[in-house]
């Protein structure tokens, strides 16, 4: 019995069709209950406490030091006062509590300043040029479903 080679790029092409990337729940499917909890992850890829780390510590990103405390992640600069303390986040709030928070917090917090990082409408952009007028829709979220996930992740570690 003989066996035909493939050609290479036949191979390759069928193991880049293998390695699609994770799903993902949109910011407009996402189904929040009625205290603003997300019970199924936002994707089913895997998470990484490092790469949670480096969203709430990186200005372009989460920066949640900017208004939180967090023990764990004192080596970063500036941590904020502004909103309560992360230390012990993990004991106060279910994993499901904390996605929908770090999603769209004002569905748990009424009135919160904390902005919606999983949200793509429904926004009134600041500066002269658009103070007062809604802002063309949709707009990407702030933060990406994997990088929800992977803060959700990192704030699971935070324990008393």
């Amino acid at each position: 019995m003989t066996r035909k080679l493939m050609p290479m790029a036949f191979v390759l092409a069928a193991g880049a069709a293998t390695s699609l990337a994770a799903a993902e729940v949109a910011p407009t499917d996402v189904v929040y209950d009625d205290y603003g909890a997300i019970e199924a992850p936002l994707t089913d890829a895997p998470t990484s406490l490092e790469d949670g780390a480096k969203v709430m510590t990186t200005r372009s990103m989460g920066n949640c030091v900017a208004c939180h405390a967090v023990t764990a992640l004192e080596s970063a600069p500036f941590h904020g006062e502004v909103g309560p303390s992360l230390d012990g986040v993990a004991d106060r709030w279910s994993v499901a509590e904390l996605r929908g928070i770090v999603a769209n917090a004002k569905k748990t917090y009424d009135g919160t300043i904390m902005p919606a990082f999983y949200k793509t409408s429904g926004y009134i952009r600041p500066g002269d040029a658009f103070t007062g007028k809604a802002a063309a829709e949709p707009l990407p979220p702030l933060l990406t479903a994997q990088q929800i996930e992977d803060v959700v992740a990192f704030l699971t570690t935070l324990k008393e």
